[in-house]
């Protein structure tokens, strides 16, 4: 957010989807409409094990895909066959709140998912019965940020969008509104 500037998905949201959903499901209070509560973006990096320099180099593309530092994430158990011991470093993720949120999920629905190849649409089933909404994305240089000539290896990211919505259609129907492109 430069200057105090309000994103523009953001106010896009407050001026329009906001009342159009309050419509739609017929809620009595403003505060019932559901709205986007967090992004968290992670991403595993098994390979991380032989090769530390993968993480990091992952652990960069992620910072600068969110505009946010990444946490790295630990081996929650050993596991023999992948040789991954408990607290080796697997991977890394990133929680967006607020303006960093609404400026990651803009670029993701205008920018990165229309640069996926083939693409069809998003599967609108990766609902979790709660209104929260996952997705994976097998390639990172579909965000303008990587510079394809300097990445280490490909790496996918896993995105979910965690809404305060009671229920999968409430949650559909507001990022539709939003603006992701999900498969008819």
């Amino acid at each position: 957010m430069e200057n105090g500037k309000l994103p523009r998905l953001k106010k896009l949201y407050r001026d329009s989807i906001a009342a159009e959903l309050q419509k739609e499901f017929g809620y009595s209070s403003p505060m019932q409409t559901p709205r986007v509560e967090k992004v968290s973006v992670s991403v595993g990096v098994g390979e991380a094990v032989n090769n530390k320099k993968l993480l990091d180099s992952a652990a960069k593309e992620l910072e600068l895909i969110t505009g946010q530092r990444p946490v790295r994430t630990k081996a929650r158990k050993s596991i023999s066959n992948f040789k991954i011991r408990e607290g080796m470093e697997i991977g890394a993720k990133v929680t967006l709140r607020g303006s960093y949120m609404w400026e990651f999920l803009d670029r993701l629905i205008n920018v990165a998912l229309p640069r996926v190849r083939d693409f069809r649409g998003l599967n609108s089933n990766s609902f979790d019965g709660h209104g929260n909404y996952s997705l994976g994305v097998t390639e990172q240089t579909i965000f303008p940020e990587i510079d394809y000539d300097r990445i280490e290896r490909i790496s996918g990211l896993n995105i979910a969008i965690i809404t305060t919505a009671e229920t999968d259609e409430e949650a559909r129907s507001l990022l539709a509104k939003l603006g992701m492109p999900f498969r008819k």
